[in-house]
């Protein structure tokens, strides 16, 4: 049996699911300040009765880091950046201990200018003082030779916990984009690690001791013991989570528009054709652009708990989440308040539902139930906007799905699929802002955990060959070997392929049935006093995200031998 858990910021839901199909869902309500005994409650629930020794494999997924960078609630982390010429990296600044150092390298790799140590001493001590859990360090040409960010991090650690390179997250090219994705897996590793920590200790108590996996914003998953080295990688795996549990369910000959409906957040994603729409050169959450290669999603501080206020004369829903609905004994009015003076929910106290909507109903000059109309309303019509913009965002640039780079396609949504906790309340408001059919997700309130129990391993490799150095190096895998000047694009696929494969087989996936694939691939001649000196050359390859091998969709049921 395979165990799908999804921890979010408002409910925690779980599934069960054997060769026979769903055994059993749940949802329990998260506290995160109390991780620990949130996952033990949903495994309490979920495996009564069961033989905890069938459980094959357990994958997770959380909006616990998405809701931090959404909410704006990072915690401080250092960010220690080395550019040498060019434009300034202030220009890049993220958070607020941001701290520029000598050192440079050129864009093949070779230094310009060395390291000074007494400077990092000099940091680090300041560091030290500061308190701070974590520091990301990144080098402007890293990703073509590592030897700045290893020497600062070398002299950094005797004086800090928790050391992220930029080398490491990324093997792209893209120096902001690579501060950002560096700064972010820095600041959200202290919540990554209690969640880490909770989960670890929940499931070793319930005698389950298969490595277990987290699902990846590319809709894959990897063991989570990797993922303590690139927690930023945990952001947007709530999202993908949505996509994944959506995608058997969307029409090959539709545009659908996924909609996740939670209690904090929506999260929204595109489906072209039955191929989830990538974010081909890293996601954008928040303030932040990053080199994480996503399925493209947004997340919006809009959710059935979101609080609701009244902003000069007007409704502001979100974005944060100040607790529970004041029906369920919660402090401020939210949207499942306004569910429930509506009569479309039965959970509730509807008094006090309705004592809450009483301010925000005198603010607006409206009777409690019109109140409540607008509040449905207005939430449901920000929802859409913000798919509006996603999608305009999405035609802006060419469109690629986790399959093939879709020219000259422009997406315009015919096909609407919801999913989440309120999806059934949400969605008949919905159908009368979309211009297309609105289905609910079969299971729509745990379809979140069930795509994320049934997604694929998967990872990503980026490898780059300097034939002039006679070198080729893939600097997230720590991989750097000599070859020879007549080394050909066709031999930089090979190693990018042998790289996958053993990157893939690490993160638990079954060897037997990857898919892999080249996503882009370049090489060009080098030019010295206008005479070929050699090539340089640039492969990236993955394992194709989708659902694992063996799952049937219309039935819902998987092959035995795949457990």
């Amino acid at each position: 049996m395979i165990i799908g858990l999804d921890v979010g910021g408002t409910h925690t839901d779980a599934v069960l699911i054997g060769a026979e199909g769903m055994v059993r869902d749940i949802k329990v309500n998260t506290d995160p300040e109390r991780l620990y005994e949130t996952v033990m409650s949903a495994l309490d629930r979920l495996l009564a009765g069961q033989e905890v020794a069938d459980v094959k494999r357990v994958v997770l997924s959380t909006t616990l880091a998405t809701n931090m960078v959404v909410q704006d609630k990072l915690p401080p982390v250092a960010m220690v950046v080395s550019a040498g010429p060019g434009i300034d990296p202030e220009h890049f600044r993220v958070g607020s201990h941001y701290f520029r150092v000598k050192g440079a390298l050129d864009h093949s790799g070779r230094e310009l200018e060395p390291v000074r140590e007494k400077e990092i001493h000099a940091l680090g001590a300041e560091l030290k003082k500061l308190g701070l859990p974590a520091v990301g360090v990144v080098s402007k040409f890293s990703v073509r030779n590592a030897a700045h960010e290893l020497a600062i991090a070398r002299i950094l650690e005797s004086y800090v916990d928790k050391i992220f390179m930029g080398h490491l997250c990324s093997g792209a090219l893209s120096f902001p984009r690579r501060i950002a994705t560096t700064y972010l897996n820095a600041a959200v590793y202290p919540v990554h690690t209690n969640f880490f920590t909770a989960v670890h200790s929940s499931l070793a108590k319930k005698g389950i001791s298969h490595p277990i996996r987290i699902l990846k914003p590319d809709g894959g998953n990897m063991n989570m013991s990797s993922s303590l080295t690139y927690p930023a990688q945990t952001i947007l795996s709530g999202p993908s989570a949505s996509v994944m549990g959506a995608i058997a369910h969307a029409p090959k000959d539709k545009t659908c528009l996924v909609l996740d409906i939670g209690g904090t957040t929506t999260d929204m994603a595109i489906i072209l054709n039955g191929a989830p729409v990538i974010a081909q050169n890293g996601i954008e959450i928040g303030s932040y652009k990053t080199l994480i290669r996503a399925l493209l999603t947004k997340s919006i501080g809009i959710g059935g708990d979101s609080v609701v206020r009244v902003r000069e004369g007007k409704l502001a829903i979100g974005p944060d989440r100040g607790g529970a609905a004041m029906a369920h004994g919660g402090p401020q009015p939210t949207p499942t308040d306004a569910m429930c003076v509506l009569g479309m929910i039965e959970q509730g106290d509807r008094d006090k539902a309705a004592a809450g909507l009483a301010v925000i109903s005198a603010e607006l000059g409206l009777a409690v139930i019109e109140a409540a109309e607008q509040i449905l309303h207005t939430a449901c019509e920000n929802i859409m906007r913000a798919a509006d913009e996603m999608v305009d965002q999405i035609n802006s640039r060419p469109v690629y799905t986790v399959h093939e780079m879709c020219e000259g396609v422009k997406i315009r949504p015919d096909y609407l699929l919801v999913l989440g906790g309120p999806a059934g309340q949400f969605a008949g408001r919905l159908a009368e802002m979309f211009k297309g059919e609105v289905e609910i997700v079969p299971n729509w309130r745990v379809a979140n955990a069930i795509g994320c129990a049934l997604a694929r391993t998967t990872c990503e490799v980026t490898v780059y060959a300097d034939t002039a150095r006679r070198v080729i190096t893939a600097q997230g895998e720590e991989y750097h070997r000599e070859i020879s000047r007549t080394f050909t694009l066709d031999d930089a696929r090979k190693v990018a392929f042998e790289l996958v494969r053993k990157k893939a087989a690490a993160r638990g996936a079954n060897e037997e049935h990857l898919k892999m694939e080249v996503l882009e691939e370049s090489q060009f001649n080098m030019i010295r006093r206008f005479s070929t000196v050699g090539k340089n050359i640039r492969v990236r390859a993955q394992v194709k995200p989708g659902l694992i091998h063996g799952y049937d969709a219309e039935s819902g049921t998987l092959n035995r031998a795949d457990l």
